[in-house]
């Protein structure tokens, strides 16, 4: 198990670029299934999440050949329909939470696709209902293999319908949106996720010759094609880094220019952190955080603390919670933290406790945080990575701290930052993987 020690109190200084987006790669590289002619795709972060699921498709038979530093192709002619039935595959998609978007593609172009439970992050229940009641609703037949443990799904033809989705969930729109490019008919789906990610599989998928109206917006009409071919996609700057990115800069108070981060599609998170008291400014497609020595928190108009929750696109993504989190606790003032979609995720607050910070961890689901306004710093400490999020928020914590501090299963993070030490030295942090 690998971990970090960092030497806190450096200041960061010059340009960041941040990777392609670990959420919309995920299910790119599972909508290249749905062809058998060579998908391309540039802008590829070298993660592990998306290192585990480009192998896992290589071991289904899809010919995978790395074409550049980011760019990998993707030809899914002759896919081993076995193999999807193995004991090896079933354990890998176990492990990989991206693997249940496997599911729309599979049954669409093959008729039958297995699915065992998705790992991925310990941040409470991350329910699978959209996904089979959506898949179901096409006309797919679920079983649950209690010997196994795994989930046998079935269909003749898909066939298009309308659904109205219980929950906007990302994954779950995706995988329905792939099923019903191939299904017959036409399918409506209401509260579907509209995130800039899901977007782009939209696009992707109709440069394939597929029929999706409404992208951009909670309903999407889809006309089922015989088949999609062949195309190339660029994936989007991951957000999640860019807003990790300006919560560095602004804990460290660094100078900081984050570059290409494809401004139209953050939606509003540099607003979020503006809401922190943290300046930044847009020059052309790059974002400028100036070094500042303090930065308030905002109250509402009617003078009542700033709440900052999560919400589905165009609200803000739950990703970011946790980065600012620990950006406010170095704020001047008050702020009530409410993670509403995930239950487990606010956990990690009491390692940032024991560094110094003032939170008040009032359930699951809600942590009200007094600002040191830089008063003092928060002490280095020794800590281990829960999820993802959770992980680079510690290491931000660690980059402002007194002292040193060690990280431990920084797995977590490399399942979503790629050589974030190496990108982060560079510009003057002192992080050291042993």
């Amino acid at each position: 198990m690998a971990s970090f020690v960092i030497e806190g109190g450096h200041k960061l200084c010059g340009d960041i670029h941040p990777q392609g987006a670990k959420n919309e790669v995920l299910q790119i590289i599972c909508a290249t299934l749905l062809t058998a002619e060579k998908v391309t795709v540039n802008n590829i972060p070298d993660i592990l999440d998306v290192n585990n699921l480009i192998q896992l498709m290589r071991d289904m038979g899809v010919t995978v050949a790395k074409e550049g530093i980011d760019t990998y192709s993707f030809q899914a002619e002759n896919v081993d329909l076995a193999y999807l039935e193995s004991d090896e595959f079933l354990k890998k998609c176990s492990s990989l939470r991206g693997s249940v978007m496997l599911i729309g593609p599979m049954v669409a172009r093959f008729g039958k696709a297995m699915i065992s439970k998705p790992g991925g992050d310990k941040i409470g229940r991350r329910r699978l209902d959209t996904h089979f009641v959506g898949i179901q609703s096409l006309g797919a037949n679920f079983r649950y293999n209690d010997e196994r443990g795994v989930y046998e799904i079935t269909a003749d033809r898909l066939t298009g319908t309308y659904m109205l989705l219980d929950e906007a969930s990302v994954t779950g729109t995706a995988n329905i949106v792939m099923a019903a490019v191939l299904a017959k008919g036409t399918t409506t789906i209401y509260n579907a996720a509209c995130e800039p990610y899901l977007q782009q599989l939209c696009k992707m998928l109709n440069r394939m010759g597929a029929k999706i109206k409404g992208i951009a917006s909670n309903l999407l009409t889809i006309e089922g094609v015989e088949e999609l071919h062949g195309t190339q996609h660029t994936v989007l700057p991951d957000m999640i880094e860019v807003g990790s990115f300006i919560g560095m800069a602004a804990m460290t108070r660094s100078e900081v220019t984050i570059k290409n981060v494809s401004y139209e599609n953050l939606g509003i998170i540099p607003e979020s952190f503006r809401r922190l008291g943290i300046k930044l400014e847009q020059r052309g497609d790059d974002i400028y955080v100036p070094a500042q020595e303090n930065y308030q928190i905002e109250s509402f108009i009617d003078g009542s603390i700033m709440t900052i929750a999560d919400a589905p696109w165009p609200g803000l993504t739950p990703d970011l919670l946790s980065v600012l989190l620990v950006v406010a606790t170095q704020a001047k003032g008050s702020v009530l933290i409410h993670q509403k979609m995930f239950e487990s995720r606010l956990f990690f607050v009491d390692k940032l406790i024991d560094m110094g910070a003032q939170i008040i961890l009032c359930d699951p689901h809600r942590a009200v945080v007094i600002g040191h306004n830089h008063g003092f710093k928060l002490r280095g400490g020794n800590m281990t990575s829960p999820d993802i999020r959770a992980g680079i928020a510690l290491l931000i914590a660690a980059m402002s701290a007194e002292g040193i501090s060690r990280i431990h299963n920084i797995e977590q993070i490399d399942r979503g930052y790629q050589n974030i030490e190496g990108r982060l030295n560079a510009i003057g942090a002192r992080i050291t993987r042993i």
